[in-house]
This record gives C-alpha cells, sequence and structure tokens, in this order.
C-alpha cells in the first residue's frame, strides 16, 4: 500500500569538509552528522556532491579499487539505515553496467533505495567531468515519505533543461547537491541560477555546497534555502561548516520551508582572505604537514603571507626566516622583525652573504670577463630557496611561497629561487590586491583565525616602495610598470582574454600593453613549475588557464 502524504518534512543540510580519497574519514563525517541530524529530529540529510570519494576526485576516480572500495562504503551506510534513524542522500561515484557516473544514492531502510546521476557534466574551467563521468539520463524524481524530491546535481541546475523534466514528473522539492569552489562573484552567479530555476519551476530548493580547501579549489559553503516565491528561507555561513536543521510544510500550493537563520555572507576582499586562509590550512592539514616555513622579507607579500599562515594554523606552527644580504636595508630587518613579533612566531635570521660568495667563487672562471647582471642577482634568491628547502628537509615544515599574481603573469620571480615551495596563498592576487588585504587584516580577520586581532603587518610595510633587494637601490618599478596599471591589464589578459587593441581603446599605452602581454607570454615556463595556491579570481592559473609554454602567436596592437 502507497504511503500518505506527508503534511511536514524535517531535511537537515550537511556542509561539511571532505578529504579526496579519505573514505572511511568522510563516512565516519556522513555518520556524525546524521546522529547529530537525528537528534534533532531529521528525516533525511543532504550530502554534497560526491562527498563520499571527496571532490574533485580527477582521474583517481578511475581506479577501480577506489570505486570498489566507495561502494563497500555506500553498502554499509545504506545497512546502517536500517536502525530508524534519518535517511540519507549522499553523493558518490557509481559504476552500473560499466559506466562510471557522477551520482547520488539515497539510503533508506537499510538499502540503496535510489540513484539519480549527474546529466550536465561541466568541461570547462576547473572542471573536466567529461573526462571521466558518463552522463546520466534525465531524471525522474525520488518518491521519499510520500514526498516527490528532484535531486538534480551542481550543473544540472546551470542550465533550465534539467530542472523543466523534475518539474513535468512531479517534482515538489529540489535538492541540489554541489561542488561549486569559491572565486569572488561566485555568490551572484549562484543566487541568480537558483532563482532562474525556481521562477521556471514553480519549486522551492535546497542548495547543499561543500567546504574546505582542495589543492587551488577553496569550497565555499554558502548552502541555502530558497522558497517558491524567491525568498530566502535560510542562509548558512560560507567558509564554515554546518550540519542545519531545515523545516518544510505542504500548503495548497506547494511545500514551504520554514524561516531559519540566515547567516551573514563574507564577500569581496573579506572572502579572498578567507578563501586563502582556508586553502593554506586544508592544504597543509589534509597532507599532514606539521607546520610551515618561509622568508620574511620585511616587504608586503611575505608579511601577508605569515599572516594568513598564523590565522590558518596558528602561530606554534608558523616559523618565519629572514635571509639578508648586502642589500637588505634596515628598514626590512626591522618590519620583518615587526611582523614576526605581532603575529607571535618563532623568527630567526640567517644571514646569505657565505653561501651567495661561495658561489660567485665556484663560478668566477667562467664568468671572467663579463659584467655582473641579473645571475648574480638570482644567485641570492636561489641561496635563500636552497636554504628554506634544506630547514624543510630537516624538520618536515612545508615551504610557503610568496609570489603574487602580478609576478607570476610577468615572471618576476626567480625559478629555484623565491619560486621554492610547496603552496602559495597568494598565487591569484594581484599586488593592488595584496596591498588591500594587508589593509583588511589590520582591522579585521576571519571568525575562525587563529592569529591575534589587531595590526599584525607595520604601516610601513604597506607604504614603502616594493623592492626585491636584490640590488643597490632596487623597486620593482625599475622593472615593472606601476602596479595599479600593470594590474589593469593583467586582468584584461588572463580574466577577461581581451584583444589588445580593445585594451588599448580603454587608454592604455600601446607599447606597455604589447610588453605586458609579451612578458605574460614568455613566463609561462615558469608558471608550469610553479607551486600551487588558492583560486580566487574567475582565472586562476594552473586549472583554468592552460596555455603552451612552446607558442608563437602574438597579437600586434
Amino acid at each position: 500500500m502507497s504511503q500518505a502524504p506527508a503534511d511536514q518534512l524535517l531535511i537537515a543540510l550537511a556542509q561539511l569538509n571532505p578529504i579526496v580519497g579519505d573514505i572511511a574519514g568522510n563516512a565516519r563525517k556522513v555518520r556524525e552528522a546524521r546522529a547529530l541530524a537525528g537528534g534533532q529530529g531529521a528525516e533525511l540529510v543532504v550530502f554534497s556532491e560526491l562527498f563520499l570519494s571527496g571532490y574533485p576526485p580527477e582521474d583517481l576516480v578511475l581506479k577501480p579499487s577506489f570505486q570498489a572500495a566507495v561502494r563497500q562504503a555506500v553498502e554499509e551506510l545504506a545497512a546502517e539505515t536500517a536502525d530508524g534513524g534519518p535517511a540519507l542522500l549522499v553523493g558518490a561515484p557509481w559504476v552500473d553496467g560499466g559506466k562510471l557516473y557522477n551520482a547520488v544514492l539515497l539510503l533508506e531502510g537499510g538499502t540503496v533505495a535510489a540513484i539519480r546521476t549527474k546529466v550536465d557534466l561541466p568541461n570547462y574551467g576547473v572542471f573536466d567531468e567529461k573526462r571521466v563521468f558518463t552522463p546520466g539520463p534525465m531524471p525522474g524524481p525520488i518518491a521519499f515519505r510520500g514526498v516527490r524530491l528532484g535531486v538534480p546535481v551542481c550543473e544540472d541546475i546551470w542550465s533550465p533543461d534539467v530542472i523543466e523534466c523534475l518539474a513535468e514528473t512531479g517534482a515538489e522539492i529540489l535538492l541540489i547537491p554541489n561542488g561549486s569552489p569559491y572565486r569572488r562573484s561566485v555568490y551572484d552567479e549562484r543566487t541568480n541560477i537558483a532563482v532562474a530555476r525556481v521562477v521556471e519551476s514553480g519549486l522551492p530548493l535546497a542548495y547543499v555546497n561543500q567546504v574546505g580547501g582542495q589543492d587551488e579549489l577553496v569550497f565555499d559553503g554558502g548552502s541555502f534555502v530558497l522558497n517558491a516565491d524567491r525568498t530566502l528561507a535560510v542562509q548558512l555561513p560560507n567558509f564554515q561548516e554546518r550540519v542545519r536543521l531545515t523545516r518544510w510544510e505542504r500548503w495548497a500550493d506547494g511545500w514551504r520551508c520554514e524561516e531559519g537563520a540566515r547567516a551573514p555572507l563574507l564577500l569581496e576582499d573579506e572572502a579572498d582572505y578567507a578563501a586563502c586562509v582556508m586553502g593554506l590550512r586544508d592544504y597543509v592539514g589534509k597532507n599532514g604537514f606539521p607546520g610551515v616555513v618561509l622568508g620574511l622579507s620585511g616587504g608586503v607579500d611575505s608579511a601577508l603571507v605569515a599572516a594568513m599562515a598564523v590565522d590558518a594554523l596558528g602561530a606554534a606552527r608558523v616559523h618565519c626566516v629572514m635571509l639578508p644580504y648586502r642589500y637588505t636595508s634596515d628598514e626590512s630587518l626591522a618590519d620583518a622583525a615587526g611582523v614576526a613579533q605581532a603575529l607571535g612566531v618563532r623568527y630567526d635570521i640567517l644571514p646569505i652573504a657565505e653561501g651567495v660568495e661561495a658561489l660567485e667563487t665556484v663560478l668566477a672562471p667562467l664568468f671572467a670577463g663579463t659584467a655582473r647582471d641579473v645571475t648574480e642577482e638570482n644567485l641570492q634568491s636561489r641561496v635563500r630557496g636552497t636554504l628554506l628547502m634544506s630547514l624543510s628537509n630537516k624538520f618536515g615544515a612545508m615551504v610557503l611561497t610568496t609570489g603574487n599574481k602580478s609576478e607570476m603573469s610577468t615572471g618576476y620571480a626567480t625559478l629555484y629561487g623565491d619560486m621554492n615551495g610547496g603552496y602559495n596563498p597568494l598565487k591569484d592576487l594581484y599586488k593592488t590586491q595584496v596591498f588591500r588585504l594587508c589593509h583588511l587584516r589590520n582591522r579585521w580577520k576571519p571568525a575562525e583565525a587563529l592569529g591575534p586581532s589587531g595590526m599584525v603587518i607595520p604601516e610601513n610595510i604597506i607604504t614603502k616602495p616594493p623592492t626585491a633587494e636584490l640590488r643597490e637601490n632596487q623597486k620593482d618599478q625599475d622593472s615593472l610598470p606601476p602596479y595599479e596599471v600593470l594590474d589593469a591589464i593583467l586582468e584584461r589578459l588572463v580574466e577577461r582574454e581581451l584583444p589588445l587593441a580593445a585594451i588599448v581603446a580603454e587608454g592604455f599605452e600601446p607599447a606597455l600593453v604589447a610588453r605586458v602581454e609579451r612578458l605574460l607570454n614568455i613566463a609561462e615556463y615558469k608558471r608550469r613549475q610553479a607551486a600551487p595556491g588558492v583560486k580566487v579570481t574567475a582565472r586562476n592559473f594552473g586549472r583554468d588557464r592552460r596555455y603552451p609554454i612552446t607558442n608563437r602567436f602574438r597579437e600586434t596592437v
């Protein structure tokens, strides 16, 4: 006999931080969330996309033993739902008929009660799901305790077709597992898409997003519920784990979620900073490093990285090292010491003169008769990089590199020198934003930051002219345009891929635009060897932008 329709449904949204490949650990998180939600009376707990495997699993998901381990975990979790507690709607890779799907499984009553598979596999930007998954068929709703639930997966809501199919086949509520990574402006995009699907279908929806860092990607959470009238019923915070119970009632005109907590979201620079901290924290923690070590130069980039590292890991897990040479100013020595003191980190000074001069002595016979140039400057950077890597090898802490996106774009960095390191929190931040984030951190920090409040980056570091201090009286603008001009050109070249003529038409000097584009092109080989870092812009170097190293195409203005 069919079950009578329910008048109320209690659904828990599980906005959690999985680890790719940690099937047992992710399953443990499922059990903990189920117990918590069950204690609150939940009937169903909804998890994010591919939660059991972690997202994105990339080619790991093609490994047969991995597929088998995920299946076993699903079956064990399904068996546990025979206890009368909440059902589970959990994402997992799933093999059926020899094909691999990005699936969502309803685990209820001791069995896998229903399976739905992702239809629209994204294959752009940071996504390449068509490489590993088979697209699923158009889905119908899942019957759950007398309610017809539509379960589109992430990209399935970015076009109307899947939602239209679900609405036409009788869905009453849309539950949407997501693995949507952070980038600036993503909140407006998600909201606009969700509102469009609500308007078209007339159905309420719950959007459940993953939270946490996975290599270059940071998933920001920010899960929410929209009712059919487009009102925001529930908003979870971003950059924090939450299990939130939502209460749904059937009215004459359909299902409606009772209004609940609507957390304020971090936006713009605050969100970018929180993303960098979360990405760093999870990269270090999920890969098992005891802490980090970095060169603290007295400049703005290393100061910001130090602050992010302490906010992510706590002062006890951050080791800062000043590596002075003859061109290091007293001002830089004082500024670096000021940052270390404000953050409360271990701070050591390792002069590099003996190392640099030893290398110059070894090279002297081959360099005889040549003028000193950037080669000798790079020796300084490479000695610093070697010393930091040696500290990493000896004590286990991961080296953080501190180059910003302006430098990564133009090649203003030294391979096997200041580019040494395992992770770069600033990799997708232009220099102008680095300055803004320093000001921001001196007046604010994220809720879960472990660092001290107040000014942690001396004002002098932010206001003095940037310099690499590799030669006497050197300034960045000896080699580069002013950063406010450089970054504006780079943003148009990298994020927007504008033609040079279009950039010039906006008022930029033609020769300068051509020069910046040339620097961008010839630095590709360096970027291929750079450490991974947090994506915060619409187009980062790495997963988003995949240019060939060998490339003779050049635009003309």
